[in-house]
């Protein structure tokens, strides 16, 4: 899994209310959830985002509830990629649950800013910092996470292996 894009920062302690705020729970259709991505930290701040760009969040992104409509946010907004320092770990998991890639990379999140370009290379554990000349490598995704996120997310992934066992 290979991405390139815009850096988005954002800041720590970013609760999901921020990322899609309650008022825009009446839907889980991504593309609507995604027009209200971050909302709730900036009216109008999706605006900025194009199809294939990188949110870059400090620590602790995705805190508060565990609502899954966040992540379908992040990806209805055409980000399939959070680059974070850390993340809370309910909405870790959902990320994963709804297939939105997240990758920890600690305090090196400190080495990106807004707006730089970034490439992702998953399957080899790199974060490359285009602008800056900067790599920043990570522990790569398990098999199994590549896979659940390869197929979409966990529902997808579920419904190709009972399909299969037909």
């Amino acid at each position: 899994m290979q991405y390139k894009g815009t850096a988005h920062k954002v800041g720590q302690h970013i609760d999901t209310d921020a990322i899609i705020p309650a008022r825009f729970l009446v839907t889980t259709d991504a593309k609507k959830l995604g027009e209200n991505c971050m909302e709730g930290l900036e009216p109008g701040w999706v605006k900025r985002v194009k199809p294939g760009d990188i949110m870059v969040a400090e620590r602790n992104f995705g805190c508060g509830s565990s609502r899954e409509h966040a992540p379908i946010a992040i990806l209805g907004a055409g980000m399939p990629v959070v680059v974070g320092h850390s993340f809370a770990r309910i909405f870790y998991r959902n990320a994963f649950n709804m297939g939105l890639l997240l990758i920890e990379i600690g305090d090196d999140v400190d080495k990106i800013s807004d707006g730089d370009t970034l490439e992702v290379d998953a399957a080899a554990g790199v974060v490359r910092d285009l602008t800056n000349d900067v790599e920043i490598k990570y522990p790569p995704l398990p098999a199994s996470m590549a896979e659940l996120l390869a197929k979409g997310g966990l529902i997808p992934y579920v419904q190709e292996r009972l399909a299969q066992q037909k």
